[in-house]
């Protein structure tokens, strides 16, 4: 038996009055989701436990099959793993991104979390620069990441009451409110402001008519910890298939094979065929796969809705068709989960701790009953995961 995991970041939503109070999911044309959810075991699950903050972090480490209550510590030590970064007891991991920050009437505002989707290779160049703001502090390092995402690591820092606040949550509202609460912090986004004001970066990206990076935005900290891999909980080997460092995190840290698919991105440009053609490809030496895509996330941070419905189609064209299909055609027997990780809404712009529809499909057992992919009709379906680190097992073991 083969298990796959094909995620869409965010996809869930909620009503929109210029959807006719539909959510995305019900608007968008996903005929592969909604095959397979009037054949398969479809319902609603938590995969934000209640008290921890509702992000990809604590979402997508819940579909792995890992407890946050037990394994949660933050965001970048995760993301620390992708790039390689080995983190000391007393290191303490941020993500930073390369934010726009513009002047408002009262105060600063944060106009955007991705400064435009900045590329990797600008983005390189701005955080190679960073550098310079740590001074004499050599404790302080820093490492380039993909797009807007990068990672500092403070060696020997330890504040218990620290509190930062994700710049996605906070789109078009004065910064001053969410400032992280450690003078150090502040102090690094103020310098960095002056390095990136006229860097050239930004200065070609200005005259191309593009948001400029002018500041870097610390959050997401947290300590390393050890989880159990695939192999030794379920005896079962893995592949990891995201365009994001935070899943690629994830895999390593749960010993999957982490494949790097030339052209993929984070939004709607980003390559479906070759994911979709690795995660077939992965099948062939691994239990499990997981393709993660991360473009209906971004669009619901972004408030685009005409380009969320898009990303929901073409995930269930590119990557559910594709998948499922060659799976089909093959014959042999498989498992598959389809869920988001949890809901960005478009109204909110960031994201929601509510549950999520999701599907599992057995090839050797399915029902069938006529019904679509959505928020309204999982929850119609009366079954619903609370515990949503469960669902791994359920994918691997059936139900117990």
């Amino acid at each position: 038996m083969k298990y796959i995991i094909l995620l869409g970041d965010g996809m869930a939503d909620e009503p929109l009055g210029e959807l006719g109070g539909k959510t995305p999911l019900e608007v968008a044309q996903t005929p592969f989701m909604d095959y397979l959810a009037s054949r398969g075991e479809f319902g609603l699950v938590r995969t934000v436990k209640a008290g921890f903050p509702p992000g990809s972090d604590v979402a997508n480490m819940t579909v792995l099959g890992l407890d946050p209550a037990i394994y949660y510590t933050g965001r970048a030590p995760i993301e620390a793993v992708s790039l390689g970064v080995k983190l000391t007891e007393e290191d303490t991991a941020f993500r930073i991104n390369l934010v726009t920050i513009t002047p408002g009437e009262n105060g600063l505002i944060m106009e955007d979390y991705c400064s435009d989707h900045i590329t990797t290779e600008e983005a390189a160049r701005l955080i190679e620069d960073l550098k310079q703001i740590a001074g004499d502090n050599t404790f302080i390092d820093m490492y380039p990441g993909f797009e807007y995402r990068h990672l500092m690591v403070i060696h020997g820092y330890d504040k218990p009451d620290l509190r930062t606040t994700p710049p996605h949550d906070i789109i078009g509202g004065y910064i001053d409110p969410y400032l992280p609460n450690d003078s150090l912090l502040t102090d690094l986004i103020s310098r960095s402001m002056g390095v990136l004001k006229d860097h050239p970066v930004n200065m070609l990206r200005r005259k191309n008519g593009k948001r400029e990076a002018t500041s870097l935005w610390p959050w997401g900290e947290g300590k390393a910890r050890n989880v159990p891999t695939l192999q030794k909980e379920y005896g079962i080997s893995g592949a990891m298939i995201s365009a994001v460092d935070l899943l690629k995190g994830l895999g390593r840290l749960r010993g999957m094979e982490v494949i790097d698919v030339p052209g993929a991105t984070g939004w709607i440009d980003t390559n479906y065929d070759g994911k979709a053609q690795a995660a077939l490809g992965a099948l062939s030496r691994h239990d499990i796969v997981y393709v993660h895509v991360e473009a209906p996330d971004e669009a619901g941070h972004g408030g685009l809705t005409r380009e969320k419905i898009k990303a929901i189609e073409d995930f269930d064209h590119n990557i559910v068709g594709h998948v499922f299909t060659s799976l089909e055609r093959s014959g042999n027997p498989f498992r598959l989960l389809i869920m988001p990780d949890h809901p960005t809404p478009i109204m909110k712009r960031t994201h929601t701790p509510d549950p999520v529809p999701f599907v599992l499909y057995d090839s050797t057992a399915h029902t069938d009953k006529v019904r679509g992919f959505t928020e309204m009709e999982a929850q119609a379906t009366g079954l619903f995961i609370d515990e949503g680190f469960t669902m791994l097992a359920r994918l691997v073991k059936g139900p117990s």
